[in-house]
């Protein structure tokens, strides 16, 4: 699954970066004496990432909405608005997370676009807010001795009300193929910041920010989206 994902994320990248150099050649076309009408809107859309995701893999399930504000020439109020359900398993333990997260920030277009031209190549921070549950299926207790092998419990302990916070930087790609429809990949950078943890083991999953790590506050993502835009006006 991470083989298809990452060829995926791949070829996109090269046909969004072709498609704005082939734009852009086009454009050099027209007069510099044309006065620019940038579009200022709001873009919708959704992540496909995550049901991609979804159908290689049968313990994850999740949906992403994304959108954005055009606020001056360069700049973007973003906000992504999303629910994870996720099944992680390891040695000695299995548990169950699903929860809601929103993020907000802004985005810095550092594309400089010819005339017609909505494409862009952006960096962007966020700041990110996740409330989930977590449920522990099953665990396994040692006794450290070989003649007592351990045992598996199978009895489910849910926790619930718990919280998370991180910062998160992106780079990414934003490419108009169709009027005001946009294709975007992106990468994600993620810190954890604080969150709450469950009485006796950790958070393997957080909603938003994606694994967690023992030895490391760092997470990475990725993004995969379609988008529109509704033009409110131009100058």
């Amino acid at each position: 699954m991470k083989r298809i994902l990452t060829l995926l994320f791949t070829i996109s990248l090269l046909f969004l970066s072709s498609f704005s150099l082939k734009a852009q050649d086009e454009n050099t076309k027209v007069n510099d004496t044309v006065i620019k009408n940038n579009k200022y809107g709001l873009r919708l859309g959704v992540d496909l990432s995550k049901p991609l995701i979804s159908l290689f893999d049968d313990n994850y399930s999740g949906f992403e909405i994304m959108g954005d504000f055009r606020i001056s020439h360069r700049f973007y109020i973003a906000s992504e608005l999303g629910r994870d359900k996720d099944k992680q398993t390891q040695s000695n333990l299995e548990s169950s997370t699903k929860g809601s997260y929103i993020k907000i920030g802004a985005d810095f277009n550092a594309y400089n676009n010819w005339v017609g031209m909505n494409n862009a190549i952006f960096t962007g921070l966020r700041y990110g807010f996740s409330t989930f549950d977590q449920e522990l299926l099953s665990y396994g207790i040692y006794t450290g001795d070989t003649t007592f092998p351990g045992t598996t419990v199978n009895e489910p302990i849910e926790y619930t009300g718990l919280t998370a916070h991180w910062v998160e930087f992106i780079f990414g790609i934003k490419t108009e193929v169709y009027t005001n429809l946009f294709i975007s990949i992106q990468l994600q950078l993620k810190h954890l910041i604080t969150e709450d943890e469950p009485d006796n083991f950790d958070n393997l999953y957080i909603p938003g920010f994606n694994r967690t790590y023992d030895y490391s506050d760092f997470g990475v993502g990725f993004g995969y989206g379609v988008s529109y835009l509704i033009p409110i006006y131009k100058k």
